[in-house]
């Protein structure tokens, strides 16, 4: 019951996240089924989560572009990331490019993660404009499919989108954004392979039809443990009646 448990969780977290854009969804698999069966009969004392061979992956495949029109959303039309970067310096990578400008001239995340370029963070206005002048109101953002990327014209950078050898060893830390563990390396995608679509934001790759098929599934088969657990328990109970009187 404790795997058809974890696989609810990960399938009821997809579902609340199908709507999320840049949600990749999430699986749960166990990596042996004669490992399983081992542990199960000879793991001494409570049954715990990390006793069980359960494993979770991560399925980055693309989800579908939606059109939104705003100059400040961007997907990426290939393999890759793109690189964010908190307050604290602390990196993490996204699929999710529905991004804004912060009060001091970033691209940033709803978060307030600045979107790291490939000379820093992504800074289309540095804050000396003259407001009072009317001409220095307009604001056109431009960003080409290689990533440059122009204010009223005028480069300001390049978006970065970079990839990694191992995208199953990330860690989620949050809906939409991953983090490298302490030994992993990102790498920089290269020019003729980058495509990036300025106006669309990628949409959740989660099928919500089929994730709620499976949550039907994994709910019978908690019903069917808690029947079997209820039946050795009554029979248990029987035997040890029988036994005070023979």
């Amino acid at each position: 019951m404790i795997p058809q448990q974890m696989k609810l969780e990960v399938t009821a977290n997809n579902i609340a996240n199908a709507n999320t854009p840049g949600f990749k969804r999430e699986g749960v698999f166990e990596r042996s089924l004669i490992e399983a069966r081992g542990n199960l009969l000879n793991v001494q004392g409570s049954p715990e989560e990390e006793d069980l061979p359960m494993g979770r992956y991560y399925d980055f495949s693309q989800g579908s572009f939606e059109k939104t029109d705003n100059p400040f959303d961007a997907v990426i039309n290939s393999e890759g990331f793109f690189l964010l970067r908190d307050n604290e310096g602390k990196e993490s990578l996204t699929r999710a490019g529905h991004f804004t400008l912060s009060s001091d001239g970033y691209l940033v995340t709803p978060d307030g993660k600045q979107v790291i370029g490939s000379e820093g963070p992504l800074q289309l206005r540095d804050g000396t404009e003259n407001t009072d002048e009317p001409h220095q109101n307009h604001f056109e953002l431009r960003i080409r499919e290689t990533g440059e990327v122009f204010v009223n014209e005028r480069e300001v950078g390049k978006m970065m989108v970079v990839t990694v050898d191992e995208p199953q060893a990330l860690e989620r830390s949050s809906a939409t954004q991953f983090q490298l563990k302490d030994d992993d390396v990102y790498t920089p995608l290269a020019d003729e392979k980058l495509n990036i679509r300025q106006g669309y934001v990628e949409s959740s790759n989660v099928n919500i039809i089929s994730e709620m098929v499976n949550m039907i599934q994994l709910q019978r088969s908690f019903e069917l443990g808690q029947r079997v657990i209820t039946t050795n328990d009554n029979t248990i109970d029987r035997s040890l009646e029988v036994g005070r009187f023979t």
